[in-house]
């Protein structure tokens, strides 16, 4: 068996700024009001991250009604409804928002369009709960698109005002290719001023175009769940190249790397590094030598945290800021 001699590492690739601040959130809502914290969803969607925040004393639940009265309640980084965000105030939880900046975007443009008296077509995946967050911002008049085909079934009560918005971690390409079938039908339809796409979706997925020529296999490191990760396994297949998608490095198979010489390797936006320098390690178990990365975008974007986390830079102890609404850092 002849083993693989090099690893290409993909730059960017992990943590984008918006899962950062998200686990942060959840962090530091533990150590200040202490174990357990409630988590609405997945905080992010990778296994590894949710098992250790699980190991710190976070309790993620699906349905409010699974939190008791008086609790410290955070919102996941892909967002919530209206419906969710109000039945959780009504039930007097502490709330803090850990929804990334870049779907909060979103939902600030499709409220304020709303009240202009637009109608909207959402691309993206039925069932994400970003979908459903974005979707929920409304009662009525959002209408989803998962590909080509359903831009031509799709049925707005009017097209006068029209507005097209995106899931932030989809296919860019895919994404591009539905929002052109959207112009063709709906010439007049109104598009964001920058796209939708998050920047670290971006970025990972350029990134993986640079990286699949060079290498004879990609093995991207992200949970089943992550749409970006996801992502980053289907356009290395679509440019040629045999991909796998791992939560682990104990799903690494050795068969996989037989007689290639160059694997290439990346990582969703939610998956640690610790798990790409696991699966660093077990590549050079079956016999690589070396690990080069690749010249790419640096990111320096980091997003501030909510009210009511800040911590005191001297003491190293959260300050309280306290809003009379919803209690601590209200939303």
């Amino acid at each position: 068996m002849q083993a693989p001699q090099e690893i290409l590492l993909a730059e960017p690739r992990g943590f984008c700024a918006g899962v950062d601040r998200a686990i942060e959130i959840v962090e530091r809502a533990i150590q200040k009001f202490g174990a357990p914290i409630y988590v609405r969803h997945e905080i992010v969607h990778n296994t590894y991250v949710v098992n250790d925040l699980k190991a710190k004393g976070a309790i993620f639940i699906e349905e409010l009604s699974d939190v008791p009265p008086g609790a410290t309640l955070v919102f996941s980084a892909h967002g919530v409804s209206k419906a969710v965000q109000q039945e959780a105030v009504a039930r007097g939880f502490s709330i803090f928002d850990a929804t990334c900046p870049l779907v909060t975007k979103v939902h600030v443009e499709v409220a304020k369009l709303a009240k202009e008296g637009y109608e909207f077509i959402m691309i993206g995946h039925k069932g994400h709960p970003e979908v459903e967050g974005t979707m929920g911002q409304l009662d009525h008049g959002i209408h989803l698109v998962e590909d080509v085909a359903d831009v031509a079934r799709v049925q707005p009560a009017q097209t006068v005002k029209l507005a097209v918005v995106t899931q932030t971690t989809l296919s860019v390409d895919d994404a591009a290719e539905i929002s052109a079938a959207v112009r063709a039908r709906f010439p007049s339809v109104r598009e964001p001023k920058q796209q939708d796409i998050c920047y670290a979706t971006q970025n990972r997925q350029d990134a993986v175009k640079v990286l699949s020529p060079q290498v004879d296999v990609v093995i991207v490191v992200g949970s089943p769940t992550s749409s970006n990760s996801n992502r980053l396994r289907e356009l290395a297949a679509k440019l040629g190249t045999t991909a796998y998608m791992v939560d682990s490095a104990e799903e690494l198979k050795g068969e996989w790397f037989d007689g290639l010489a160059r694997v290439g390797l990346t990582a969703g936006a939610s998956a640690p590094e610790i798990l790409v320098q696991q699966v660093i390690d077990r590549i050079k178990a079956l016999g690589a030598v070396s690990v080069r990365t690749m010249a790419g975008i640096e990111e320096t974007i980091k997003f501030p945290l909510p009210k009511g986390l800040k911590i005191d830079a001297t003491t190293g102890l959260a300050i309280t800021e306290r809003t009379p609404e919803t209690g601590p850092a209200g939303h």
